[in-house]
């Protein structure tokens, strides 16, 4: 994962991931620009997958730590 994308919030990810597919559905992107989305909508529901089972993680070991 890039310097930057690990900068990238999972909120400002998952928006525009959101906005990605309102314009896909839309039909709101033109064949010009077609792939670069779609490639860009791959990486962040990468990073927002990782993100997750990253915060997954550390409440999983907190609990545990706490021995609930």
């Amino acid at each position: 994962m890039s310097e930057k994308a690990k900068k990238l919030s999972y909120e400002v990810a998952f928006n525009e991931l959101e906005s990605i597919m309102n314009d896909l559905q839309n039909d709101d992107i033109s064949i010009d620009v077609l792939s670069e989305k779609v490639q860009r909508a791959s990486h962040l529901i990468t990073h927002c997958n990782q993100m997750l089972r990253n915060t997954e993680k550390k409440v999983s070991d907190i609990i545990k730590e706490l021995d609930i």
